[in-house]
């Protein structure tokens, strides 16, 4: 049993004495929001306000729901009470015109959620406001820094307050706020007014008093001893309740765990675990993706029945990054699903009914399509390579070379081109059969105009140098030259000439009086057959043996 001294100077019985209440609440850990360090440190003035007769409702870290049950409590005690102490420290937001202390569990406060995730600022303030000259409230304000409220139209930090009569409201830090709830606002009728006003740490608003004595003597009371540590049995107990939390891995059980046993060895773990549930919305899907154990294999076939149903996976390689999570995401807004990017059985199975169905609908329109290009097909046939000519046949070819009547009209070509090379080399043969029956250079250079790739043409040419015999030099064409300009063959004479050799069966081209090249080569030919040096140029023994008889010239000698 434990005896607290009585100091006051009068001793009454104790269910005669006005009940005072406190309620101290610090926010240290939050499961969205960072840590206030010291935060939690208030709570140690709770024996303390017990020893001086307050009926203390307290609790550290508390979620929403605590801190409503916790604030409702001591309002129904605050009634009639002599002293009236309310110790906040944490987190604090504003709207410009009310503040809230926030709860371990708020989650992204707004203007219309923020009175279901913090106690009301305002609302203490009013309950405060019936015990004058009594009523304390310490308020340990984290950094505001460390709040990001995004588009919430709230603030970090508190508000002004509009402190009512007889309200005393000190503003510090959570550190600073701890260290006042066990020494200066915790001490038996101390004069504590003086005091507070000369901490440059705190802020004091509202009623103060230099001679100012909060708190009565501390009163004897009976109260268990409190084992120092917990026994076998409750660890065991503890541990147990652990392995099933765990086991059960949601963000309630954790809660669960720590609501029975908040000073608990594990209550850091289950505030670690349920920060990662929840900064993972779809961990749930995750889990029971992954408990699935899809082989490389089945990835690859939800990739591919993804990609057949239009839904794009970035590539086909059994690995579930950014394009296929993006991918099922999209197929299962689609299809009404919770758009977690992870895949269930059940998902999988209608996937692969999906992919299957369209499979069999691309398949049938393929069959479709292939039966009216046929169709298409068969008709530019009839149209064009079925009447058996050789433009029809390249038409059909033109538009469909790898066509159903590709291979007939490819071979029909073939046939004429065969038919055509064939008449080609018959009449090849034919010129080079006259020829050689004619046994000329004439002959053979009239092969070669004719066939000039002909396939005789290289024997021609053989036959034509044969029969040139030596070369004619430079100095005996100009010699030859020199002696047909002194025959003036012009105008009728050289029209004479050209019919003399043509006469001789040789051509001289146009008959028009005229000597071109053609009729120098008709010259030379004729040379060429007299033996005189061919240079189609007409000299004395040309002229002798080929013209002196038809043409009134006169040789000089």
């Amino acid at each position: 049993m434990r005896h607290l001294l009585l100091t006051t100077a009068l001793m009454l019985p104790l269910p005669l004495w006005a009940q005072d209440a406190a309620l101290v609440l610090g926010q240290e850990r939050y499961e969205q929001q960072d840590r206030v360090r010291g935060a939690d440190d208030i709570l140690a003035g709770q024996d303390r306000l017990e020893a001086l007769g307050f009926d203390v409702f307290a609790r550290a870290n508390g979620r929403a729901d605590a801190l409503r049950d916790l604030a409702t409590s001591f309002q129904a005690q605050a009634v009639g009470a002599d002293r009236l102490l309310v110790a906040l420290s944490g987190h604090f937001v504003t709207d410009g015109t009310r503040s809230w202390l926030l709860s371990a569990d708020a989650d992204a406060p707004d203007l219309f959620t923020v009175d279901q995730m913090g106690v009301s600022v305002e609302s203490l303030l009013s309950i405060l406001s019936d015990t004058q000259g009594k009523a304390v409230l310490m308020l340990g304000q984290g950094d505001p820094d460390d709040l990001d409220l995004d588009d919430s139209r709230l603030q970090a930090g508190l508000g002004p307050l509009d402190i009512p009569q007889g309200v005393t409201v000190i503003k510090t830090r959570p550190s600073v706020a701890g260290r006042q709830m066990v020494n200066v606002l915790t001490q038996p009728e101390a004069t504590i007014g003086a005091r507070l006003l000369s901490n440059d740490n705190l802020t004091i608003e509202g009623f103060i008093t230099p001679d100012w004595v909060l708190m009565p003597g501390e009163v004897v009371i009976d109260a268990p001893d409190r084992p120092a540590t917990p026994s076998e049995d409750d660890l065991n107990a503890e541990a147990a309740l652990w392995d099933r939390t765990t086991s059960t891995d949601t963000v309630e059980a954790y809660r669960t765990y720590i609501s029975r046993y908040p000073e608990g060895r594990f209550v850091n773990d289950a505030e670690a675990q349920i920060r990662a549930i929840l900064a993972e919305p779809n961990r749930a899907a995750r889990l029971t993706e992954e408990a699935l154990n899809l082989t490389r294999a089945q990835r690859r076939d939800i990739q591919q029945n993804l990609t057949l149903l239009e839904y794009n996976t970035r590539g086909v390689d059994g690995i579930f990054g950014r394009g296929s999570r993006g991918a099922i995401t999209n197929w299962q807004q689609s299809n009404g699903f919770p758009q977690t990017s992870y895949l269930d059985r059940d998902q999988i199975n209608l996937l692969d009914a999906q992919a299957a169905r369209r499979e069999a609908e691309i398949e049938a329109a393929e069959v479709r399509e292939r039966a009216a290009e046929e169709a298409r097909d068969r008709a530019y046939w009839t149209e064009t390579g079925a009447r058996g000519d050789e433009p029809g046949y390249r038409a059909y070819l033109n538009r469909y070379p790898d066509g159903l009547f590709a291979n007939i009209a490819t071979a029909r070509l073939g046939e004429i081109e065969d038919r055509r090379r064939a008449d080609a080399e018959a009449a090849d043969r034919a010129a080079w059969a006259v020829a050689e029956r004619e046994d000329t250079v004439a002959a053979y250079r009239n092969y070669l105009s004719t066939y000039p790739q002909g396939v005789f043409a290289e024997r021609a040419q053989t036959r034509i140098e044969n029969r040139r015999g030596p070369q004619v030099t430079n100095a005996q064409r100009r010699q030859a030259r020199s002696e047909e300009q002194g025959l003036r063959l012009s105008g009728v004479r050289a029209q004479l000439l050209e019919l003399r050799l043509r006469d001789l069966g040789l051509d001289p081209g146009r008959l028009d009086g005229v000597i071109d090249d053609q009729t120098r080569t008709a010259i030379a030919s004729y040379q060429d057959a007299e033996g005189i040096t061919p240079t189609g140029f007409v000299d004395r023994r040309t002229a002798i043996g080929l013209i002196s008889g038809s043409i009134n010239i006169t040789i000089d000698n």
